[in-house]
């Protein structure tokens, strides 16, 4: 095992393969790309507080403190005796697996096709063009994924939720009382039918699906109103309980979303280009947020 004890800034280059990182850090930012390159590199480029542990056993390669573990990150108090705070920016082979805890700090994910698995407690989380199974959790950060193409899933208490040009086959998403905004990419004809399933107690949901769509769908709000952009799917009720329901396409795929007291909204996508028509305009959904 190599290890680096960490107060200024500093670039490493671990010499051996790296197959998994993971990153701990308080306050700053976490920046990971995936890369063709066949080593790793770390760059800490502000550092204040406590010293950071960079550690390398085996194939994992480590960026955290003594104190702080993941399995307790999203619980971990940040006591005034430990102010503390990090820049980490770190390259790694694009197939290895990532885990990320941050505690008041921001996270960005780039480039990864092994597995992503991130935690926070505050401060945003950026997911762009992951390929791989994708897994994220926040209390308070909002979360945005782009051009994901891996299994998603999401929770979160009060953050929102973003994805953008999302592509793959399953976006789990659970919020308390974030909002969330889904833009779903044209399927795969040949890939596997889309899962879609999405549920908030107070958030408002807004999902822009694809033209032409391919799902079965099942959304309800107990006493939030519906905005519905399909001819094919039907509205139920006037009060209390309200549904959008029916079949788009062949229903190959599956959408289902629920919400206690937010908005839901079905949006049709813009079409592909060279195809006319108004839907090539930005959309305002029934929360509010241009798509």
């Amino acid at each position: 095992m190599t290890e680096w004890s960490v107060t200024e800034p500093t670039k490493l280059a671990p010499a051996d393969p790296v197959t998994r990182l993971q990153v701990r850090i308080v306050n700053g930012t976490v920046n990971v790309v995936g890369t063709e390159e066949s080593s790793a590199r770390v760059e800490i480029s502000e550092i204040e507080g406590p010293p950071l542990i960079v550690s390398q056993d085996g194939s994992t390669l480590t960026v955290s403190y003594e104190d702080l573990q993941w399995k307790s990150i999203l619980k971990w108090l940040d006591r005034k005796e430990y102010r503390r705070r990090a820049v980490v920016s770190v390259a790694v082979p694009a197939g290895v697996d990532v885990e990320v805890g941050v505690v008041g700090a921001e996270a960005v994910v780039t480039g990864i096709r092994g597995r992503t698995e991130v935690r926070g407690v505050t401060g945003d989380t950026t997911l762009l063009g992951l390929s791989g199974p994708v897994r994220a959790e926040s209390v308070s950060g909002n979360l945005e994924a782009q051009s994901v193409t891996g299994a998603l899933r999401i929770n979160t208490v009060t953050g929102d939720v973003t994805v953008i040009e999302g592509a793959g086959a399953s976006v789990k998403a659970e919020t308390v009382s974030g909002d969330m905004v889904i833009d779903l990419d044209p399927a795969d004809l040949d890939g596997p039918p889309a899962d879609i399933r999405l549920a908030s107690v107070s958030g408002e949901v807004a999902i822009r699906l694809p033209h032409p769509a391919d799902a079965r769908v099942e959304a309800s709000t107990t006493s939030g109103s519906v905005a519905n952009a399909f001819e094919d799917l039907r509205v139920d009720g006037q009060w209390g309980t309200k549904s959008v329901t029916g079949t788009l396409g062949a229903g190959r795929g599956t959408l289902k979303a629920t919400t206690v007291s937010g908005s839901i909204a079905l949006l049709r996508r813009p079409e592909a280009d060279g195809d006319t028509g108004s839907t090539s305009s930005p959309t305002t959904s029934a929360t509010g947020k241009v798509l």
